[in-house]
């Protein structure tokens, strides 16, 4: 038989213990974690840290540069190993980098796309939300910080390629400054941009692969369109969709347009900064209506 146990009385809880007792009113407690006010910078940190976390970055910025300078030598290689002497007398040196630069828009394309319309596929996009709940501050610190890496590599990669190529073709003429300007800075602004515009489109689209397909398509439907309308009636479209398709676009930069008519000088970056600032509106009124 055992021996009756008798209740033990508790102790009475504290004062700002007690139901309904406001915490603040625990008496001498300092919280260590110091608070202060969210700003735009906490939110560019912090996207900063996702995007150089992730494989797919480093993946798709390797591949971008392999393609600028792997592509723009290998030309460079056979131009000038086939070429022969007065060949490229009056020709500009850095045009040759054309050709690895429209090929490396398409990882570029990938990672603006990735950087929004990834975080819906994984439902990161929610904690990202709770973490910052002011949503345009969001996607101006994604921008941000894409814009800023996408131009630095493409700044590297195509001086790269034009100092190696103004030294490979001593018979071409020596470019002025207006052309490296814009074979080295203005060609990084429109790739930058370029990708800005993907960002814009996967956080309308929120599917990875649906975002990447529409850029795709915006790149090289119009060239490839254009390639079949020979209808004389259609002729003033087709010349419009070659003139200002992409990669004609791209081409202003190193002087080798599709087109005697269309962008030139400096065109095709206010035709991208205006294409990208309304999609960047659009994304943000969508993303402020939307649920996440």
């Amino acid at each position: 038989m055992s021996t009756p146990q008798h209740p033990v009385p508790q102790a009475a809880a504290p004062v700002w213990q007690a139901p309904g007792a406001p915490y603040a009113a625990a008496p001498g407690y300092t919280s260590p974690i110091p608070v202060v006010r969210t700003h735009l910078g906490h939110a560019i940190a912090s996207e900063w840290t996702k995007i150089r976390s992730v494989r797919s970055t480093m993946w798709t910025l390797g591949v971008f540069v392999l393609l600028v300078v792997g592509i723009g030598m290998m030309v460079a290689l056979i131009v000038d190993a086939n070429a022969s002497e007065g060949d490229l007398s009056g020709e500009n040196p850095l045009s040759f980098g054309f050709f690895g630069v429209l090929l490396g828009s398409m990882p570029i394309i990938t990672l603006g796309v990735l950087t929004t319309a990834s975080e819906y596929g994984t439902g990161m996009i929610r904690t990202t939300m709770v973490a910052c709940p002011s949503r345009g501050r969001v996607l101006a610190a994604k921008g941000i910080v894409f814009f800023a890496i996408a131009f630095v590599v493409t700044l590297v990669s195509t001086g790269f390629v034009a100092m190696v190529d103004a030294a490979m073709f001593t018979d071409a003429r020596e470019p002025s400054g207006g052309e490296w300007i814009k074979a080295t800075l203005g060609v990084s602004l429109y790739i930058a941009l370029l990708g800005l515009l993907s960002l814009a489109v996967g956080s309308i689209i929120r599917h990875s692969a649906g975002a990447i397909t529409i850029m795709i398509g915006l790149l090289l439907a119009p060239l490839v369109i254009a390639i079949f309308m020979f209808s004389e009636s259609l002729e003033k479209l087709r010349e419009a969709l070659f003139e200002y398709s992409i990669p004609s676009q791209l081409g202003v930069w190193y002087s080798t347009q599709l087109g005697e008519t269309g962008p030139s000088g400096w065109d095709p970056l206010w035709i991208a900064l205006g294409v990208t600032a309304a999609a960047f509106a659009g994304a943000f009124a969508l993303l402020e209506k939307r649920d996440v």
